[in-house]
Parts: C-alpha cells; sequence; structure tokens
C-alpha cells in the first residue's frame, strides 16, 4: 500500500519516500506519497523526485492495476532515470498546478449546491472545470447560478473532511450526488468532503479529492452557457479569474 499523504494535508508540496518497487512499464511506487492519483475527475499530480544520485521529472500519477489497489504509481515523464528500489527520494509537487485543481474542484462542489440536480459527469481542467447534470429543464438561468457561486465562495466557508461507513452511506444516499461514478465499497470508511460546519454543512458528499481549505481561498468564478448535451443532460462549466 502507498500511503496517501496528500489525503490529510493536502497542503504539503515536499515529503521524502522510500521506493517500493518499479513497475513493468516504468512507473515508480514509493512506500508514501504527495501526489494525488487520477481519480474522480481530477488530474494526477505532476512534478519531481530527487535522491542521491539523481533525478526524475514526474509527468503525471495515476492509481495501481486491479491486482494491486492500494497502490500509487508515480509516471516519470520519461528524460531521465528512476531511481533504484530502496532509495529515499525527495517529492517535489508542481505546487501551482495542484493548487488550481484544489480550487477548480472545491468550486465544482459549489457548483452542484447552486444547482441541486443529480451530476452525470464532470471535469476538472486547469483552464476549465465542468458538471454535467440531469436537468431536462432549465431551473435556473446562468446569472442565477453565477450570483450563487458568488455567494458560496465569499461565504468563506470552511472546508473539512468527515468518515463514515458503508452502512452509514447506506442510510444515507442523498449524499451521494453523482448517477455515474460510486464511491468504492470494500475499501474500509468512505471520505466525506465537507463544506461549511458540522452542525449546518453547505455541502457534504463522498470524495477522494484535494480541496482548499475555505471558499474563499477559490477566488472569483466564472460561470459559463448552459449547454445541451442530450435530451435531459446539461453542461455548464467554470473558469478561474487566476
Amino acid at each position: 500500500m502507498t500511503e496517501p499523504l496528500f489525503r490529510e494535508d493536502a497542503y504539503l508540496k515536499t515529503a521524502t519516500g522510500i521506493v517500493r518497487r518499479l513497475t513493468p512499464e516504468g512507473g515508480i511506487v514509493l512506500d508514501r506519497t504527495i501526489f494525488y492519483p487520477r481519480g474522480g475527475g481530477q488530474p494526477g499530480d505532476s512534478g519531481r523526485l530527487v535522491w542521491n544520485g539523481g533525478e526524475s521529472g514526474i509527468a503525471g500519477t495515476v492509481k495501481g492495476p486491479a491486482e494491486d489497489p492500494d497502490a500509487i504509481v508515480l509516471v516519470p515523464d520519461g528524460e531521465e532515470s528512476l531511481p533504484p528500489e530502496g532509495a529515499e527520494v525527495e517529492m517535489r509537487l508542481d505546487w501551482a498546478r495542484r493548487h488550481r485543481f484544489m480550487r477548480m474542484h472545491t468550486a465544482l462542489h459549489l457548483l452542484s449546491v447552486a444547482v441541486p440536480l443529480p451530476v452525470t459527469g464532470g471535469q476538472i481542467g486547469a483552464e476549465k472545470s465542468r458538471l454535467d447534470f440531469d436537468m431536462p429543464e432549465v431551473i435556473h438561468d446562468r446569472d442565477v447560478i453565477q450570483a450563487r457561486m458568488g455567494q458560496l465562495v465569499s461565504g468563506d466557508h470552511p472546508v473539512g473532511a468527515d468518515w463514515i461507513s458503508e452502512a452509514e452511506l447506506d442510510a444515507n444516499p442523498d449524499l451521494v450526488k453523482t448517477l455515474s461514478v460510486r464511491p468504492p465499497r470494500g475499501a474500509g470508511p468512505i471520505r466525506l468532503v465537507r463544506i461549511g460546519s458540522a452542525e449546518a454543512p453547505v455541502d457534504l458528499q463522498p470524495c477522494g479529492g484535494t480541496h482548499v481549505r475555505s471558499t474563499a481561498e477559490i477566488g472569483p468564478v466564472a460561470v459559463g452557457k448552459i449547454e445541451n448535451k442530450g435530451k435531459a443532460n446539461r453542461r455548464i462549466s467554470i473558469t478561474l479569474d487566476t
């Protein structure tokens, strides 16, 4: 298993780890990592590894194969050497890229509050992110959604995490907003990302991604037009001002 340091502290920019193994494809598996693996619509992290006698760029991060699902695999950029098994390495995260994804991801949670409908899909990007909704008829125009997003961001709501069991999630099915992706089963407690206070959350839903500490950290958000992507599917995109 790779210990996911990012899960407890998404603001770690550097840390050390030990190379557990190299995959047949040339990936690097560490005992622990600050690099988030691609999943839930969020891209995998990039950055750099440095060790005694060498260094390598990391182009991306992915989850391990089906036979090793608890591993997190760092994908080198292919231009430099690989560290030997057992070596201690220093991880250096591309923080500017990751922090933008954190802001985008948290903003999409707020978008699911501003548009309280089932989510059929989503994607997080550095320049533009989007959610698709099960929306046979448009319930809010863009200006209403824009105003609501502005209120939620400027509200400076804290962002934290709770953990529940699968049984507790089954007893509260409305926590799951996504129709296309369901929380993993059989892996123990399920992480909930909470926006707002524990007593009166603004949003609470299963999510394994990385997020900012407060909605104010997102900054100004611009809501795009509502696009028709099928009989009952509508897409709403967002961009960040900076």
